[in-house]
């Protein structure tokens, strides 16, 4: 099977470009596979957990919302903050989730709430990543 070139790309840097055999990305109605040769399209992302295979090495990064579009040539994906396994800070993610779950548990307005939970499906996804590195590891 020939391979499909992924950018992505952040309004700060490209995080990653290169050619690859399979992407799952968080689409708003669940996981997304995209194999190459698929069916061009474009959806939005929510936050979590991108996986990318090439050759037979898979890793992960967590990306926050954006969006995905399938080319004929190219999938490219413009996500509002993509970190790769080995950039995520453990501490902080761990430090954004507990502040997001104690907002949660306060009588807050219904815009923080959804603020609130947003920040921790964010910090769930950079977790989630980590875990699956460490895990690789060993």
């Amino acid at each position: 099977m020939s391979p499909v070139r992924l950018d992505i790309v952040t309004a700060e840097r490209l995080v990653y470009s290169e050619e690859v055999d399979i992407i799952v990305a968080p689409g708003v109605m669940g996981q997304l596979g995209i194999l190459p040769h698929h069916t061009p399209l474009m959806t939005t992302l929510e936050p979590g957990e991108m996986r990318i295979r090439k050759g037979g090495e898979e890793f992960s990064l967590a990306i926050s919302g954006g969006f995905l579009e399938v080319r004929p040539d190219r999938v490219i994906v413009l996500a509002d903050a993509a970190e790769r396994d080995e950039e995520i800070d453990l501490a902080r993610a761990e430090e954004a989730k507990r502040r997001a779950q104690e907002t949660l548990r306060q009588r807050i307005p219904a815009a923080d709430t959804a603020q609130a939970e947003a920040a921790l499906r964010r910090s769930l996804a950079r977790l989630k990543v980590a875990e699956r590195r460490r895990r690789r590891r060993g």
